[in-house]
């Protein structure tokens, strides 16, 4: 079993910058692959970024390439999304999640068994 507790949204204007942070629980995190996915309002959830156990790989949706970076520290059982240039069609809220596997799954919602109850990340024009 795997906790997740998000953190770190807020308000924040366009071209700014955000930090979210995603504490997980347990004594396995390194085995763990971390992804961010994000939902708007009205909309389906959507893959963000992912990364791999060591963090050594990553992935992320042609949406946010350039502008967020995903990443780990596993000493501290967290994971990262450092979000940069934002825009106000960013806003939604942002949910990380974990799962063992790796590959195409790590872009799927289906390919994470684990959530977090997410945070809300606002861009404002």
């Amino acid at each position: 079993q795997v906790q997740l507790v998000e953190s770190g949204g807020g308000l924040v204007q366009a071209g700014g910058s955000l930090r979210l942070s995603c504490a997980a629980s347990g004594r396995t995190f390194t085995s763990y692959t971390m992804g961010w996915f994000r939902q708007a309002p009205g909309k389906e959830r959507e893959f963000v970024a992912a990364i791999s156990w060591s963090g050594g790989m990553t992935y992320y949706a042609d949406s946010v390439k350039g502008r967020f970076t995903i990443s780990r520290d596993n000493a501290k059982n967290t994971v990262y999304l450092q979000m940069n240039g934002l825009k106000p069609e960013d806003t939604a809220v942002y949910y990380c999640a974990a799962d063992r596997s790796w590959g195409i799954r790590a872009r799927t919602i289906s390919g994470y068994d684990y959530w977090g109850q997410g945070t809300q990340v606002t861009v404002s024009s």
